[in-house]
C-alpha cells in the first residue's frame, strides 16, 4: 500500500466521513489524509481486499471501523471487525486485515506521532 497524501480538508472545518465514498475504480487500498500535525495524523482508509501483515516500529495506531466487515490479525489473535468497532494497535505489533463484506472496509485511522508513510514494515506470517 502506498500512502497517498490527499487532503480532504486539512483545517479545523468539519469533515463528514459518512459522505466520503470509495472510488469506483478501487483496486485494493485508498488512503485519504484528513489532518496531521507533529502529534498525530488522521486518515480515512478504504480497503477492498486486504492489507498484508505489517507493523510500525515507531507509531501506534487507533482504528475505528466506519463501514464494512473484515477479519483482523493483531499480534497472535484473529477476530472479526465490523462497523462501530475500535481497535488500538501498539507499536511493534503485527497487524493486517482481510475484507469479508461486499463493500470495502472504511476505516478511520489515527497514527501517533505524525505519520509520513515510512514506518510500515511487512511481516512474514511464518515469523
Amino acid at each position: 500500500m502506498t500512502l497517498l497524501l490527499l487532503s480532504a480538508a486539512i483545517s479545523s472545518a468539519p469533515i463528514n466521513i459518512e459522505q466520503m465514498v470509495a472510488p469506483s475504480d478501487l483496486e485494493n487500498v485508498k488512503v485519504v489524509q484528513l489532518a496531521s500535525n507533529q502529534d498525530a495524523s488522521q486518515f480515512l482508509i478504504f480497503i477492498k481486499k486486504s492489507v498484508p501483515l505489517h507493523l510500525h516500529k515507531e507509531h501506534s495506531e487507533m482504528v475505528y471501523i466506519v463501514d464494512g466487515e473484515g477479519r483482523m490479525q493483531l499480534g497472535d489473535k484473529s477476530f472479526t471487525i465490523k462497523k462501530g468497532d475500535f481497535v488500538k494497535i501498539d507499536e511493534n505489533t503485527p497487524h493486517g486485515v482481510t475484507v469479508t463484506s461486499q463493500q470495502p472496509l472504511k476505516v478511520l485511522s489515527t497514527q501517533t506521532p505524525e505519520y509520513f508513510g515510512k514506518d510500515k514494515h511487512l511481516v512474514s506470517e511464518h515469523e
